[in-house]
């Protein structure tokens, strides 16, 4: 039996990157990124404040409408108790993973 389970992304992500910051918090929290990169695109919000996760529902409502889509911010803690942010652009053609400090 397999553990690999398909996840539909609720919004496109366009190209992934990472910072060098939040690739060495990983690494030494000894976690991968895309388990966390999974989370964010099936509107698993982490650590995210109640207001910013209603900020970001309202953001994946407007999907493909570009009058009114806005960026996606999402707050994740690495085992290791790092802060990581997850921020998707607002025209979708970017997602960011870094550390809260490097924004």
């Amino acid at each position: 039996m397999s553990n690999i389970k398909e996840i539909k992304p609720r919004f496109s992500l366009g190209q992934v990157v990472a910072t060098r910051g939040a690739i060495d918090a990983f690494n030494e929290a000894g976690e991968e990124p895309l388990k966390y990169l999974c989370q964010y695109a099936s509107g698993d919000w982490g650590k995210t404040s109640t207001e910013d996760k209603k900020l970001n529902d309202q953001a994946i409502a407007f999907e493909g409408n570009l009058d009114k889509q806005v960026r996606v911010l999402s707050v994740y803690e690495l085992s290791s108790g790092v802060r990581i942010w997850i921020i998707t652009e607002w025209d979708r053609s970017l997602t960011t993973i870094l550390l809260p400090s490097e924004y």
